[in-house]
């Protein structure tokens, strides 16, 4: 999934974050509110996460206005306040799931997993194309009886091509959907990530699955299909 995480304390950011990535998530990590505001309106996420106290703008306040923009992607709010009354504000605004800090990573990816399953993109827990099928828990790639673990960055862009089948994914789209919004890749990045995909592909007997479409982009697409 691709999730926006808020969180203006820097020590508290930092693990969350990892513990994402671990995961297999693409992250955007900011640390305050008008910056997320921003992001909110320019990328569609799978997954916000928000800390109520930030700068600029609250996590309620940026819930809030997500949702009266017409955005129905699942918001964790996190929050020292553990008052029935400021769960209840925070679910009031939109929030669909709320965690009291300090947080557990256990949990936390537990609440992030649940509420995945929530987004409007969501499509199942295992991804399938044909005998193809990609396992979004365990970062498992299996063809016919053979399995193998990509690495978060393959599997980033595997997860992202087999959710959008046989369409030609452009260097941008695929760029906005794998880095964070601060970080322009390697001229070189995306052409090397999808080498070394099509070389695990192979190890299933699935590289020509992986098919580059000249002047436009990549498609993940059983041959003879399109």
């Amino acid at each position: 999934m691709k999730i926006l995480l808020v969180e203006d304390d820097p020590i508290q950011l930092d693990p969350l974050k990892a513990a994402l990535l671990k995961a297999g998530h693409g992250v955007d990590a900011v640390e305050d509110g008008a910056m997320a505001q921003d992001l909110m309106d320019q990328i569609d996420y799978d997954l916000l996460i928000l800390d109520w106290m930030l700068p600029n703008y609250s996590g309620v306040e940026l819930c809030r206005r997500y949702r009266q923009g017409g955005k129905v992607a699942p918001v964790l709010m996190l929050t020292a306040k553990d008052a029935i009354a400021d769960r209840v504000t925070g679910l009031d605004a939109g929030a669909d799931d709320y965690l009291v800090k300090p947080v557990n990573l256990t949990e936390f990816l537990a609440r992030v997993r649940a509420l995945g399953r929530r987004s409007p993109l969501w499509q199942g827990d295992i991804l399938t194309l044909a005998d193809l099928q990609l396992d979004r828990h365990t970062l498992t790639l299996q063809r016919q009886n053979q399995s193998l673990r990509l690495s978060n960055r393959e599997f980033q862009l595997m997860e992202y091509l087999m959710r959008y089948p046989r369409q030609v994914l452009t260097h941008a789209q695929i760029e906005q959907a794998l880095w964070e919004w601060d970080r322009v890749p390697d001229s070189k990045a995306i052409v090397t990530l999808v080498y070394r995909l099509r070389q695990r592909l192979q190890t299933l007997g699935a590289e020509d699955w992986l098919q580059s479409i000249y002047g436009m982009g990549y498609r993940l697409a059983e041959p003879g299909t399109v």
